[in-house]
């Protein structure tokens, strides 16, 4: 922790949106460009999270300014390139890969995965192959080409969001489907149907308290980066 550097936060608009205001001095990012976010929302919760601090500063309680300056400093310079790691993701997607359609929770995977995965076909005009067992299958080119155009369509801050919950959820389809999703329980929907088989297993074999906390901390990470996305939306 550093201590706290600053009396005053504001928020200031910019030609190319907002930025907030350490004393009248602009924030930057840790690579060094002007922190400038879309939106007054985004902008509010940033100036929240410096308004918060105490007599020092603790760096992990700043998350949303560390999503932003990956946004700038990362994101924003090869998009191409973050959208191609999120593609591979599709290739080995949790919502895809099942049980053996013998096991008890084979049947579990197509009540809860299956309306999931055919209402983002059906949005994105694509078919998902689905697999039983460990085995790989890959998904077709085209499908894999048009989920790529998706993720190069969105804006620097979306696709940082985007990533961020790909990775929790192992679940490229998750993380788009959270991007489109309207109500505010639709997210946490989508996480704890990624965590199927964490549930299942846990209910299977018992609970246990360190691999809950970390799951606990998943979700609230997941949750955040969609809000997030949310606030770069307005």
């Amino acid at each position: 922790m550093i201590r706290r550097f600053y009396n005053d936060v504001a928020l200031a608009a910019q030609p190319e949106g907002y930025q907030v205001m350490l004393d009248s001095r602009g924030l930057k990012t840790v690579g060094g460009a002007p922190q400038i976010v879309p939106t007054q929302a985004l902008g509010e919760a940033l100036a929240a999270e410096w308004r918060k601090q105490g007599e020092k500063i603790d760096p992990a309680s700043l998350p949303l300014r560390d999503m932003a300056d990956y946004a700038i400093d990362i994101v924003a310079p090869d998009p191409a390139a973050v959208a191609q790691g999120l593609v591979a993701y599709a290739e080995t997607d949790t919502l895809c890969y099942r049980a053996d359609p013998d096991e008890p929770f084979y049947a579990r995977q197509i009540e809860v995965w299956e309306p999931l995965l055919s209402a983002f076909e059906a949005a994105h005009g694509i078919a998902l192959v689905r697999v039983s067992g460990v085995l790989h299958r890959p998904q077709p080119p085209k499908v894999l080409a048009i989920l790529r155009d998706r993720l190069l369509a969105l804006d620097p801050f979306a696709l940082a969001g985007a990533e961020v919950m790909t990775k929790l959820a192992a679940s490229l389809v998750t993380a788009l489907a959270a991007l489109d999703a309207r109500g505010e329980e639709e997210p946490l929907a989508l996480w704890q149907a990624a965590c199927l088989e964490e549930e299942w297993q846990a209910d299977l074999w018992g609970r246990d308290w360190e691999a809950e906390e970390r799951r606990a901390k998943r979700e609230a990470d997941f949750l955040r980066a969609c809000a997030f996305v949310r606030l770069a939306r307005g």
